[in-house]
């Protein structure tokens, strides 16, 4: 066995040693809550967030320490595992290989009010059927685990997470299907061709028990062939996680926030003094800033602090201020995800890349300890437009036309003038990964998807805070499959809004006025170039903008039956379509009186989906019971309260509640926090919302202080 994945000894006795508990949870339970306490963490397993566990599974135990924790965490708890259970194994201080489960979804079951009466039972079944089918594979042991299989895969709170589940209890016989595992084996780079062809529509749904066992023994025949670097399902899961992490850190991730949501960034960057770095940082993968002698920037809460070491270990004669800006925009301001133009001297462009790790201090190095990982995508030699800033580092994103002249520099590469490109390889994203971050059933999902097929255009209205914007890209990600940044572009409609700026139009320039595109424009041009694929323009608050004058004569062509028509356009006189792989996502806030409706014409262009509080959904109530603040639930339940009178108010109605969104977090609840969010969030709005009523506003405003004191 592979002592580089020694957790893989630990987790498999751990496993037989919870089966002795099948018939003794409430023993198990006791033994658990010790765990934790002595652990220093509080009790995950609770109904409801208050009311603590009476029965527990396998896999759900499993799941407290395969989250997103840190590893000192998980260590913690793994030692005192350890000791409640004897396990004789070493514990693993490296977890190499090991998938992990959304925070808010490390539950296997669901609440008691919600799950059936044997879901619990069926899962320890599964537990000992596996075992047993791992231990002795004969056509008995494997009828009765594909029988328990079947059954479990039917219960709510199960789906792709039951094969990561297997997987971390036997993992040399049950192969892990997350979606970063799926992405990986149906690519004929990394498995075989015929198990690839034979897979190619896994992501379709959950395989069935005989489809599964199937699955697992074909990929151990391919990875017998010795064909690739891995050999195991341990070292497979290990390599699939180091391929997909183009868009994240070298740890699993600790938050569920999507960092790829975030717009990306634009900088150009020298890699040293003229660029001498440069062939090291390119054959390496990384990017790297100098001044060694500030040690790691991560110790330093602020550019001041950065400026007052730099003062005692340099020459304190220097303010450091543009220094200390460029180590503190390096350590903490540059996103994974964002491109990076590699520029020598002020007149040569010679590389792109993409970040694909947090900030490093790597004091392993000789020199330029301060390093990042980047994907370099080009390495060649490109006249610089004009003349590029003197500094090592500047963001440019607030320069979109000198971005894009940048950017038109790689658009014609030819194999004289790159010496390497490489195709971009975006983290996977699925369906199953949309419903563990946004408070949304299955259902609405599949008629959400399906309204936005049948029409290419929807609106996503409601309430402030229900998560419009938030779920705008992840819809779009769900769909191609991958967090594909380059197929989403998003605008933000107001009143000064126009044609020009979403068409073309002309702008001032040194020679008088230049005929410049827009961004809908730009868009559609590239979705023509690449139309098997999906494309989606994302337009947040569409209802400020005057939609008849800023789509002019391109109302029609947004119609699905028009897709594909040719117009002239206003100003140029040039033919021009909207591919029919371009779909259109507008958000609309209900709760803005001072916006008119969309006119007729418009309306019946788009489909209306409405987006309410989900407070009630499975999502956030995981989600309090993952924060387990009484505070904050008191809160909830006042909010709630607070809906349904706004709901009754026929001034105001459903479109005017308040949504769940503003009470989420990835940070600790703390007391702070709450009352900011009462006071400066919540409060103001109703403020606006009974501005003629303070009696209301008063009564309201001291049951919401009330609930968090």
């Amino acid at each position: 066995m592979d002592t580089k994945f020694q957790w893989t000894n630990f987790y498999m006795e751990l496993a037989t040693a919870l089966l002795e508990y099948k018939n003794n949870r409430s023993e198990l339970i006791e033994k658990l809550k010790t765990i934790f306490s002595d652990a220093g963490m509080n009790f995950p397993f609770k109904e409801k967030g208050k009311e603590t566990y009476e029965d527990i599974c396998p896999f759900t135990i499993f799941g407290s320490f395969n989250k997103g924790i840190t590893n000192a965490n998980r260590i913690a708890l793994l030692e005192q595992f350890a000791k409640q259970f004897s396990i004789k194994s070493a514990v693993p201080t490296e977890f190499d290989g090991i998938p992990v489960v959304m925070n808010l979804s490390a539950w296997f079951f669901a609440y008691k009010g919600n799950r059936g009466e044997h879901d619990i039972d069926n899962l320890w079944n599964l537990l000992e059927k596996a075992i047993a089918y791992s231990d002795e594979a004969s056509a008995e042991n494997k009828n009765a685990f594909i029988a328990a299989y079947d059954t479990v895969t039917k219960q709510k709170m199960i789906k792709w997470n039951i094969t990561m589940g297997l997987y971390w209890v036997r993992p040399y016989t049950f192969i892990n299907l997350d979606s970063t595992n799926r992405a990986f084996i149906t690519d004929v780079d990394n498995m075989p061709h015929y198990f690839t062809t034979i897979f190619s529509d896994i992501n379709k749904g959950l395989p069935d028990g005989t489809s599964y066992l199937f699955m697992c023994e074909q990929a151990k025949n391919a990875l017998n062939q010795k064909e690739y670097e891995y050999h195991s399902f341990p070292e497979l899961s290990y390599c699939a996680w180091k391929s997909s992490q183009v868009g994240k850190t070298e740890e699993p991730p600790t938050k569920t926030v999507d960092s790829n949501v975030k717009e990306t960034d634009y900088w150009i960057y020298s890699p040293g003094d003229n660029a001498c770095m440069w062939d090291e940082f390119y054959k390496n993968g990384i990017m790297g800033i100098g001044w060694d002698e500030v040690t790691n920037l991560k110790d330093f809460a602020s550019k001041e602090e950065i400026k007052e070491f730099m003062k005692k270990v340099y020459d304190a004669s220097y303010s450091y201020k543009n220094n200390a800006h460029c180590l503190w925009q390096f350590a903490n301001e540059i996103k994974v995800g964002d491109v990076v133009f590699v520029k020598k001297g002020m007149h040569k462009i010679i590389g792109r890349g993409i970040v694909t790790s947090d900030y490093i201090y790597d004091s392993s190095r000789n020199t330029y300890k301060h390093i990042r990982k980047v994907d370099w995508q080009n390495n060649g030699e490109w006249e610089h437009p004009g003349q590029a800033v003197m500094k090592t580092l500047t963001n440019i994103s607030a320069y979109p036309d000198y971005v894009q002249k940048l950017l038109d520099l790689f658009a014609e590469d030819t194999p004289e003038e790159v010496s390497e490109q490489k195709e971009i390889k975006y983290p996977p994203y699925s369906k199953d990964d949309f419903l563990n971050e946004v408070y949304m059933d299955e259902d609405t999902y599949n008629t959400l998807t399906e309204l936005l097929e049948a029409k290419y255009n929807v609106i996503l209205q409601g309430a402030p805070g229900v998560g419009k914007t938030f779920a705008a890209k992840r819809l779009a990600y769900s769909i191609m499959g991958q967090k594909d940044t380059s197929r989403v572009a998003m605008v933000q409609f107001h009143q000064s809004y126009s044609y020009e700026d979403f068409i073309q139009g002309y702008r001032p320039s040194k020679e008088g006025f230049e005929l410049e595109n827009g961004a809908f424009y730009k868009f559609c041009k590239e979705a023509e170039e690449d139309n098997e694929r999906p494309y989606f323009f994302i337009i947040d608050e569409i209802n400020r903008g005057n939609l008849s004058k800023i789509l002019g004569e391109l109302m029609m062509l947004i119609e699905k039956d028009k897709r594909g028509e040719k117009i002239k356009l206003l100003y140029s006189n040039e033919w021009f379509t909207v591919p029919q792989n371009v779909r259109i996502i507008g958000m609309m806030n209900t709760a803005d009186r001072s916006l008119a409706l969309m006119d007729y014409a418009l309306r019946r262009r788009f489909a209306f989906f409405d987006f309410a509080p989900a407070f009630s959904s499975e999502g956030f109530k995981n989600y309090l019971a993952e924060k387990n603040s009484p505070k904050l639930e008191s809160l909830i339940t006042v909010v709630e309260s607070l809906n349904n009178t706004i709901s009754s108010d026929e001034s105001l109605g459903d479109g005017f509640r308040i949504g769940h969104s503003y009470f989420c977090t990835d940070d600790e609840i703390t007391d702070e926090w709450l009352k900011s969010v009462v006071e400066y969030e919540v409060i103001p709005l109703i403020k606006e919302y009974w501005f003629d009523e303070p009696t209301k506003v008063r009564d309201w405003s001291a049951t919401l202080r009330s609930a968090i004191k």
